[in-house]
């Protein structure tokens, strides 16, 4: 068995206690939200804990880390490329989770959705890199100064900077007008703030394969672990692997779980892939078939995207309710001023 189809299999694992653990934490925060709205009859007064002292969220932690665990390890033995792609398995058990543990009611058109993500990515997988070469440190380090990747590294900037005042220009709409605000924001707000996740956030894989092949050297006796290359990557790996989680505990507590979760894995699937291209050049082994069998891929994954874009004017849950989409930006507003009255 290869090395790539182990480090596979981990980060298979890895990938569905991951979505697993992020349904449950978006079920803290729904219970949390539940209670808070139980207990106040227009008064206010009633603050209810913070989602920690919820078990549920405590569980999703727990499942959320071991998935991360894992996903590091399976750095070790595949390319970056093939291991973001991977993270399709999520949309499948994020339908099944979904309905079993948030209650929600799964549309054909999510469906047919997730199906078109699936699939993009069983092509991004299928064509993708299957190798990883174990990497010096001093080739690790010159791959970092190299020109492309600081060129690509001033692009992402522009584009977390784009997405966070697209993000920051909904959220004002939004507070002034609800009532007259756009369909096509209902579907901006949540993308633009899964694109800085993202973006930021894949960083933390970049920083993770480089601490697993440095580990992986260890293990064989070529490199000391203990060095200011191999602590500067870890502590950029935290910071960006912190404000990943940081985010995305945000995101599940402004937006529904089965719209903000497939965008958040698209963003960071997406970004995973092509800092991974341009920092190990795994682009190199692309021949002309496996260059249009990767663009098909990506075509169906952002095809997929679209097709997540909410209803018009409903949101369905299990039990046949309907919230309209006044309702929907009512409690996302009114869970932005809990939060800045528990601040204050």
């Amino acid at each position: 068995m290869g090395d790539w189809i182990i480090g596979a299999l981990i980060n298979i694992v890895g990938s569905v206690a991951i979505n697993f653990g992020t349904n449950l934490l978006k079920l803290g925060h729904d219970q949390r939200e539940k209670l808070y709205s139980s207990n106040n009859q227009g008064d206010g007064k009633f603050v209810p804990k913070s989602v920690m002292y919820f078990q549920t969220w405590r569980i999703g932690i727990l499942f959320f880390a071991v998935g991360n665990c894992l996903n590091f390890m399976s750095f070790a033995y595949a390319a970056q490329s093939l291991l973001a792609a991977l993270g399709s398995i999520q949309f499948v058990s994020n339908i099944a989770f979904a309905y079993v543990v948030l209650n929600k009611t799964i549309s054909v058109k999510v469906m047919v959705a997730t199906t078109f993500i699936v699939f993009g990515n069983v092509f991004l997988v299928s064509f993708g890199n299957h190798q990883s070469p174990v990497y010096t440190p001093e080739q690790l380090i010159a791959k970092y100064s190299n020109l492309v990747f600081v060129l690509y590294c001033m692009s992402l900037v522009f584009v977390v900077a784009l997405s966070q005042y697209l993000y920051r220009s909904g959220e004002t709409i939004l507070s002034d007008n609800a009532k007259d605000t756009s369909t096509h924001w209902r579907t901006l707000l949540p993308f633009s703030y899964a694109i800085v996740s993202g973006a930021i956030g894949s960083c933390s894989v970049l920083f993770a394969k480089s601490l697993s092949n440095m580990l992986r050297l260890t293990m064989s006796s070529r490199y000391q672990f203990h060095s200011w290359f191999t602590y500067s990557i870890l502590l950029l790996f935290l910071c960006t692997a912190g404000f990943w989680m940081a985010r995305l505990n945000e995101g599940l507590s402004l937006f529904d779980a089965i719209l903000i979760v497939p965008m958040f894995q698209i963003a960071w699937t997406f970004f995973s892939i092509c800092t991974g291209f341009v920092y190990f050049q795994e682009y190199q082994v692309f021949d002309t078939l496996r260059i249009i069998m990767f663009m098909l891929g990506m075509t169906f994954v952002f095809i997929g995207i679209s097709l997540l874009a909410p209803d018009e004017n409903k949101a369905d849950t299990k039990d046949g309710s309907n919230a309209t989409k006044d309702h929907m930006y009512q409690e996302i507003a009114g869970q932005e001023s809990c939060r800045w009255r528990r601040r204050k």
